[in-house]
């Protein structure tokens, strides 16, 4: 095998060209070490927060794409930690270099048989579209090396709304992905998995920052993603990380911020809204509130309201299955129901017991 990078020893790590003719580019600021493995794949705290929107979660759609990985073998032990950083010289993605054949992962886990597990951590979910093939090359990379498995965990989705045209391309791809469970899951970034990354991956940072409450904007944001990414593949997320819904009166501006919470944005509102003239308070969610996590099953979560008021009365439907009708209802659909034929039927059970106790009393008088 005749890899196409070039990989380079650094301080704390290794810096990795994916393509061994990149060169340095004016129009990329990460070119050509788009790969970086050990400490030297840490990023400030900065990037952090611009690229993958914690911890007050997503306002804009951001244009570069960050992957943060990990390689374990069967017994969870991490073999290599790295980042992928995409190319905008190149208009190429972490996932594209990454699951190359005979790129960065294919040479390292064909070197390392050791390797079981790949774990990535991206600010976006994976695409499928034509410059990229991202998708389609992890599924190549799986077919190849059959008992490696993968879990994706993305901060938000990519491409999957019906305003981009490669939108139904790309979540097509995702189910075809997810079809590969439990070889392959696919999770939102949520609860602790944040406190992981900050501790692993992010330079610059404290014990008290790594482990700061997660913000409601960001929970909501995450919360979302599982419910988003559940609709489009069928398969619910492995992993997702809640807030408490048993407890009660336990942390009510949080509580108040998620019913009201409108799914398609996180951006802060107005403080007050009009309505007859009377002030009133908007409960757009309070970037400042803490939110505590618990780990819970993801089928124990509570429905979420999707465009719609979650105060205003909703309709029920319940659809049963009715008995068959029987000739004379199916002839007469206008004769409306009723349930006389019920009652007659008891009254004409008892008169017909009565009379059968008469019968019964009258031989009996006839014997003696």
């Amino acid at each position: 095998m005749e890899p196409l990078h070039e990989e380079y020893l650094a301080n704390r790590g290794t810096i990795v060209k994916p393509y061994y003719w990149l060169s340095f580019s004016l129009d990329c600021s990460n070119c050509p070490y788009h790969i970086r493995t050990g400490e030297e794949a840490r990023v400030p705290y900065t990037e952090f927060y611009q690229i993958f929107g914690f911890p007050y979660g997503p306002t804009y759609p951001q244009p570069k794409h960050l992957t943060f990985y990990e390689l374990k073998t069967s017994c969870g032990s991490v073999v290599q930690k790295g980042h992928a950083s995409s190319c905008t010289g190149n208009n190429t993605h972490p996932e594209s270099m990454l699951f190359e054949t005979n790129g960065y992962f294919d040479w390292t886990i064909y070197s390392n048989d050791g390797i079981r597990h790949i774990i990535l951590y991206s600010n976006n979910s994976p695409c499928n579209e034509a410059d990229h093939c991202c998708i389609s090359k992890m599924y190549n990379f799986l077919i190849m090396y059959p008992d490696v498995t993968l879990s994706i965990y993305f901060s938000q989705l990519y491409h999957t709304e019906a305003e981009f045209p490669a939108s139904a391309w790309n979540c097509e791809a995702l189910r075809s992905l997810a079809s590969l469970w439990p070889k392959v899951t696919l999770s939102p970034i949520s609860g602790g998995i944040w406190h992981s990354l900050l501790n692993n991956f992010v330079s610059g940072v404290s014990g008290a920052t790594i482990f700061q409450p997660i913000l409601t904007g960001r929970a909501l944001a995450d919360r979302y993603n599982a419910y988003a990414i559940n609709a489009i593949t069928g398969v619910r997320p492995y992993f997702m990380d809640v807030l408490p819904q048993t407890k009660e009166n336990q942390n009510t501006t949080a509580q108040a911020a998620l019913e009201s919470y409108a799914l398609n944005s996180v951006a802060p509102g107005p403080s007050f809204q009009e309505t007859s003239g009377q002030p009133q308070p908007n409960l757009t969610p309070d970037f400042g509130v803490p939110v505590i996590f618990v780990l819970v099953p993801f089928r124990d979560l509570p429905p979420i309201h999707v465009g719609q008021n979650p105060h205003k009365p909703r309709n029920v439907v319940r659809h049963l299955n009715m008995p068959p009708k029987s000739f004379q209802e199916a002839k007469d659909h206008r004769k409306p129901p009723i349930a006389m034929p019920v009652k007659r039927a008891e009254i004409t059970e008892q008169f017909a017991s009565s009379e059968e106790a008469g019968e019964k009393k009258k031989k009996k008088k006839g014997r003696k």
